[in-house]
Order: C-alpha cells, then structure tokens, then sequence
C-alpha cells in the first residue's frame, strides 16, 4: 500500500471513533431519558401545535441537553480523570481537546435557544436558557464540588425539560408542569444517591463531597428512603390536577410501592447489589411513569367515574 493510500486508510478508520467520542460529549444515555420526558410533556399539554414545530422543539431539548453536556465535560476533566467510572471519557481521555468540548458545547446551547424562541415560542426558551444556565452555572461550576446538597438542588437541571415541552404547546407553565417538574426533582436524589453508594470511594479520591462521603452510607441510605416516601405521593399529583387519570394514577401507584420496596432494601442490605438494583429500577420508575403520562392521555379513564 502506497503512503497516500495509508493515509486514506488510517483517516478512514480513524473517523468513526472521532464521531463516537463527539457523539458521547453529548451524554446520550443522559439526553435519551430527558428527552422523553420533555417529549411527555409537550404530548400531553392541553392544546395544539403543528407536528413539524412539535418536533423542532424536542430538538432543541435534545441539543441544549447535549450542549449543557459537553461544557459539563470540558469543566470537569479533572474530577473525571480521577474517577473509574469518568477517566474513559473523551475528553479526560485524552481523544477530545477541552477547547474543543466547550466550543460545542456553547454552540449547540446558543443554537437550541435561538432556534426554540424563533421557531416555537420564547417562553420554552427561556425555560431551555435557564435550564442549561441552572445545570452548568450552578450545578456543575458551583453546588457540584461545594456541598453534600449538590444533587438535590441542582437536580432541578433534569427536572425542567417537561415544563418546557408544556410551555411549548401552551406558552406558560401550570400546576400540572410544575407537578411533573416535582416528580423528577424529588426522583433524581434517591436515584443518584444509590449510585454515589456504589461510587463513593470515586467521589472520595476526587474530592466530590457527595452524600455518602461527607454523611456516610447509613445517613445516605435514610435519606434515599425518605425522598422515595415523598416522591410516591406527589407522583399522583398529576391526577389531582386533572392531567391523569386512573390508568396513570393505578401504575404510578404501583410503581411508586416498588421503588419503596427497592428503597428500603437498600437501607437493610449494604451489598452494592442492591443499590445497584435500585439505580436501575430508578431509571425504569421514570421512564414508567411517564410511558404511564402518554398511555392514560391516549386512553383516558377517569378516577372518579
């Protein structure tokens, strides 16, 4: 093979790992579950929106999820390198220039904002605006590496993307966007804490004062219990604002008995199983409840007949 060829060849070979690790600064895993939700909350807003403006704005969501990601990973490749479950990332990897994070990062951020506000309204934009603000200003850049009640409070970041699919529809928010807001808020400690368990000696070595490093496992453990008590009835609160009916109000009764179950073995068994287990029934109990949102707003069944 002649050296032109070679080159060819290795450019070639070398391009889809480059899209790979462009792809992974975006956290995809991360955007799919917000991006649902978002989408949940567009779908069951009173109202009408054009299909193609509906999803132009699940695309803005998606792409400010993604650019909120990518600074997130330009801000901390130095925790990220210290971290097992991080140090493969692309950028504390060493296959992403940081400069290079960041300036999609900013890119993508800007681009869905402007694009939500021309394209759908200027509320959802605003919401979207200070959805990424929250995440990368004061999660990542402030709470993060400050305080124990860094997940709690900036798990506020998650919570918005189904407020701003209502807003897109509706122009405003009300009390059934601020309940689905409620149920992710209160969602995102219990199933972070489950998985800071498991990770705690990663937080340690990166000086991260997440719950169970700072308060310790048997604290963490009592507070992931009580998150999920007070997560289980506002998860109904969709039906007491007459966005849900019994199909929803049945399942996320429910699931909300077996995310408890889950919590409390968690507080009896200190195996890392179980609060792997938990992590996991976490991410199902989200994606559940609202799969549950869309299914009783396609097949409405009052709870009171």
């Amino acid at each position: 093979m002649s050296e032109p060829e070679a080159r060819v060849a290795v450019a070639e070979s070398a391009a889809p790992v480059a899209l790979a690790d462009t792809f992974a600064l975006l956290k995809p895993r991360v955007m799919s579950l917000v991006v649902f939700t978002g989408a949940v909350g567009l779908v069951i807003a009173p109202g009408t929106i054009h299909p193609v403006i509906a999803a132009v704005a699940v695309l803005c969501i998606a792409i400010g999820a993604g650019g909120s990601a990518a600074i997130n990973m330009w801000y901390d490749r130095d925790i990220d390198a210290v971290m097992t479950r991080t140090r493969e990332r692309p950028v504390p990897a060493g296959r992403v220039e940081p400069g290079a994070a960041l300036g999609l990062g900013i890119v993508l951020s800007v681009g869905s904002t402007a694009l939500m506000g021309l394209a759908v309204n200027w509320v959802a934009a605003g919401l979207l605006a200070f959805t990424i603000f929250f995440y990368v200003c004061i999660y990542t850049m402030w709470l993060k590496r400050r305080t124990p009640q860094n997940i709690v409070i900036g798990g506020a970041a998650g919570a918005f993307p189904p407020m701003i699919g209502w807003a897109a529809v509706t122009g405003g928010i009300d009390l059934t966007a601020v309940a689905l807001f409620g149920i992710i808020f209160l969602w995102t400690p219990p199933h972070f804490w489950a998985l800071a368990l498991v990770r705690s000696s990663d937080y340690e070595a990166a000086d991260v004062p997440m719950l169970p490093v700072v308060a310790g496992d048997r604290s963490t453990r009592h507070q992931i219990v009580a998150y999920t008590l007070l997560l289980v009835p506002v998860s109904l609160a969709p039906c007491a604002t007459g966005a849900a009916g019994a199909v929803y109000g049945i399942g996320a009764l429910v699931a909300g008995v077996l995310l408890a179950a889950g919590a409390f073995r968690v507080l009896v068994d200190h195996s890392p199983a179980a609060a792997k287990r938990l992590f996991g029934t976490s991410i199902i109990y989200l994606f559940a409840l609202f799969a549950l949102l869309l299914a009783d707003h396609a097949w409405p069944i009052p709870v009171v007949p």
